[in-house]
């Protein structure tokens, strides 16, 4: 073993990685690699009197789901992609990146060997990414709700206008309210369009994996919905537990799934009315329940509405068309992350949608 360590020295010492092992029982660092001194600023000869100081700066929600990681580990199984947060002046985290194996010894002790890495800067760039992409998509969802309505108007009064004044219209006329009915109907197609196909598009990527605050995530998703409710002329609220509630999620695919939900209790709610967001912790799950006093859905309807081309599909209460892919897609994704999706509606009562996914220790 020695032989094969001389040749990977010279990588692990130029690495500014942190290569360790540490003893379990003894709770002492038996090596640390170069890579300590670039990680902390101090010596990696400083390492023992350094342990301490670092453990107290670990976040302890991040403390505990390390030590749920490692208990799950079978022995000999390298536990990887474990980001933890350190405490730093600033009050902006210090991100790091942890695979660790614990090794039985022949001795009766166990060894912890691992590499740590920081991935400050790729995760600060990661997170926000995530908050643009979280208000982009909300934005996008509300212009079009916003859009839709003064085109959905024009369109109706330029068909009542026609109908009215059948008859009486001159060729020029005819082919003026002919050409704001297309344009009117063109308009809100591409509007739709472009909405579910950054939806569908962003639907049928590979997943990509992350442990994230969901409350914190949610409230992000809504504020731009809650700061639009003048926009919308529908109130829009998120009631949710205080603490943080955490999650193996894709965030930007769920994102999609919160969006959509949304977007489709928006096309079925009247002006004036509400729509309502509510995160409960249910222990190892967490339950998202999203209702609405819109048209509600009829009963003989609901048992297909999570089909692909579901015959479900209808035009929104603005003229909004719809794939009918949307709830496929949405199911889909929630079974992706181990949940499940459900509805409860009542025609001319409103609807209510509850999905449920794992939990994952705080």
């Amino acid at each position: 073993m020695s032989t094969y360590y001389s040749f990977l020295r010279p990588l692990i010492e130029g690495s500014h990685a942190v290569y360790f092992v540490y003893h379990l029982q003894e709770q002492r660092v038996l090596y640390v690699s170069a890579g300590y001194e670039d990680l902390t600023g101090d010596p990696a000869s400083h390492v023992a009197e350094d342990l301490p100081f670092w453990l107290e700066r670990l976040h302890p929600d991040d403390r505990q789901y390390l030590r749920h990681r490692l208990a799950e580990a079978a022995p000999g199984e390298v536990v990887q992609n474990v980001e933890l947060r350190l405490a730093r002046a600033d009050d902006r985290p210090q991100w790091l990146r942890l695979a660790a194996c614990q090794l039985p010894q022949p001795e009766g002790h166990t060894l912890l060997s691992g590499r740590l890495e920081d991935i400050t800067r790729a995760k600060e760039m990661d997170i926000n990414s995530q908050k643009f992409n979280t208000k982009k998509n909300a934005t996008l969802e509300i212009l079009s709700h916003d859009l839709t309505t003064p085109l959905v108007l024009i369109q109706q009064l330029t068909e009542q206008l026609t109908e009215e004044m059948d008859g009486a219209l001159t060729p020029t006329t005819q082919h003026l309210l002919h050409l704001m009915e297309r344009t009117s109907r063109q308009g809100l197609n591409l509007i739709r369009d472009f909405v579910d196909n950054e939806f569908l598009e962003s639907a049928n990527v590979l997943l990509k994996w992350e442990r994230a605050d969901f409350v914190a995530w949610m409230r992000t998703t809504l504020e731009e919905y809650e700061r639009a409710t003048q926009h919308l002329h529908v109130l829009v609220s998120l009631e949710a537990p205080a603490g943080p509630l955490y999650a193996h999620l894709d965030i930007n695919k769920f994102q999609q799934v919160i969006n959509n939900l949304l977007s489709n209790a928006l096309k079925f709610t009247p002006d004036g009315g509400r729509v309502e967001v509510r995160v409960e912790d249910r222990g190892m799950r967490l339950r998202v329940i999203i209702t609405d006093t819109g048209i509600g859905i009829p009963s003989q309807l609901q048992p297909v509405l999570f089909e692909k081309f579901t015959p479900a599909r209808r035009p929104g209460l603005r003229g909004e068309k719809t794939t009918g892919l949307g709830m496929s897609v949405i199911k889909t994704i929630v079974e992706l992350h181990e949940g499940r999706i459900w509805v409860e509606s009542t025609e001319g009562q409103g609807s209510t949608f509850t999905l449920e996914i794992p939990t994952l220790p705080a």
